[in-house]
């Protein structure tokens, strides 16, 4: 009789021991979801340097101060406008998340020179206007298609390429296949679905195993929708990457990015029509293949934006052909 209350008491304090942990596991997930929705979606905190930038000044180049509003939304965007008024080449460049505009001057300045006009912008949130709530490849989306409809406006007839970076390279997918006014894509270190490049990132901040960090996910994609309405499901390159044909599309990656997976780099590229090219490179950091070899970088994208973009002879008020990207 006594062993006997002896094993139930332990059986019903396994169970209670067992139930205690898994409330804990669950509380423990929906925390982390939390967390991970809030690090996504939070505004960035202004610093009393965040006005102390490099602009297209301090490298040579002419450029103008723009805002134009984003396709749908009551904000202003902010750019950069480097002029090539002899042609109706463009080049619209788009950051990554948390990025600014500065980030980008290297490429931006080269494709300048190599005979484009360029526009750079910040994200709403991210580079500029920092405390504004932000997110990841959704309401930035907004951004990108203010900048195509400002270029369309202030260019008529314009032959536009497009170059993103990370988020900015996700935003530039999804914004070139809505529109065909986009002739040519180049996406560096592109996520391939937003659902995925969650993930990814909660396992490379925690070491919790794939599926747990998939379970966090989708109880992130909970939050998320909560606080800034939208779902993993809205975001995926990866469906809309096929729309981009017959235009060039040119994917760039690291193979050993440790923010967005080499994976990604490859199903973009399978799923991509022709005409599409990828180039990974080795050894390097997320977004840093630029880094490796910089005039290689900007001669490759130049070259391959040159045959998309191409204008009549007859282009531009002097009659000149834009010039070819020499790395000086």
């Amino acid at each position: 009789m006594g062993n006997g209350m002896t094993r139930r008491s332990r059986v019903r304090r396994a169970i209670a021991g067992a139930a205690v942990l898994a409330s804990g596991a669950v509380i423990g997930a929906v925390g982390a979801g939390y967390y991970v929705a809030s690090t996504v979606t939070r505004p960035g905190k202004a610093t009393p340097r965040d006005e102390f930038t490099f602009t297209p000044f301090e490298l040579g180049v002419p450029y103008e101060e723009i805002t134009f509003p984003p396709e749908v939304g009551g904000h202003v965007v902010r750019g950069w406008w480097l002029p090539r008024p002899e042609t109706t080449r463009v080049v619209i460049v788009s950051t990554g998340y948390r990025a600014r505009r500065s980030d980008m001057l290297g490429i931006s300045t080269a494709m300048w020179r190599a005979g484009h006009n360029v526009l750079l912008y910040d994200f709403y949130g991210h580079g500029a206007d920092i405390g504004a709530p932000v997110t990841l490849a959704y309401r930035e989306l907004n951004d990108f298609l203010g900048a195509l409809d400002y270029t369309l406006r202030r260019v008529r007839d314009a032959h536009i390429g497009a170059i993103g970076f990370s988020m900015g390279a996700a935003v530039t997918i999804i914004g070139a296949a809505r529109r065909l006014e986009v002739r040519a894509v180049v996406a560096d270190s592109s996520f391939a679905t937003h659902a995925e490049e969650v993930e990814y990132s909660i396992r490379q901040t925690w070491p919790v195993p794939a599926l747990v960090a998939r379970a966090v996910a989708e109880i992130a994609d909970q939050f998320i929708y909560w606080r800034a309405g939208y779902r993993h499901r809205d975001v995926e390159p990866l469906r809309d990457v096929p729309m981009l044909a017959p235009r060039p599309l040119l994917i760039i990656h690291s193979s050993t990015d440790e923010v967005i997976n080499v994976d990604d780099a490859y199903r973009l590229y399978e799923a991509a029509g022709e005409p599409k090219q990828v180039w990974i490179g080795d050894g390097t950091s997320h977004c840093g293949v630029y880094f490796v070899d910089r005039v290689a970088y900007c001669r490759r994208v130049a070259e391959f934006l040159e045959p998309a973009l191409r204008v009549d002879e007859r282009e531009g008020c002097a009659g000149e052909r834009p010039a070819r990207f020499t790395g000086e």
